[in-house]
């Protein structure tokens, strides 16, 4: 079944990025963009409207969290669920996150059930407010 949303995956490593394209598709995620720096995000993101944001935290020049604090300093784009991919997800990390706005994080490695776990929890149709991940997948 076909999800009616726009989707924007950031990522500077393009084998994520396919990786993240797929896992989506098999969701049922068909309107998938993906770019490799905050900045492409940022004027696409202006362009189009997306129900959902999946960002590496580690990027350059501007990382997933600094890209984070510029859409959820934005008034028009502020509210997307915001997804952080990230390899360590330390204590600190999830820290700084929460407080920028972030809406839950995926830790790599993942798998599809934690994608969909994940998405089903940030858009609202999940209920466990355990799922918000601390330092661990």
């Amino acid at each position: 079944m076909a999800i009616e949303m726009n989707v924007l995956v950031v990522d500077d490593y393009m084998p994520i990025r396919r990786s993240l394209r797929y896992l989506l598709r098999q969701l049922g995620f068909y309107s998938v963009d993906d770019v490799g720096d905050a900045e492409t995000a940022l004027a696409r993101m202006q362009d189009r409207p997306y129900g959902l944001v999946i960002s590496d935290w580690k990027m350059e020049p501007v990382s997933g969290l600094e890209f984070l604090k510029q859409v959820r300093a934005s008034e028009n784009l502020k509210s997307i669920p915001f997804l952080m991919v990230t390899a360590a997800g330390t204590s600190a990390e999830v820290v700084m996150a929460k407080e920028a706005g972030v809406s839950n994080f995926i830790v790599k490695p993942f798998n599809l059930a934690t994608l969909k776990t994940k998405i089903h929890f940030v858009l609202g149709t999940a209920s466990d407010p355990n799922q918000m991940a601390e330092a661990s997948p």
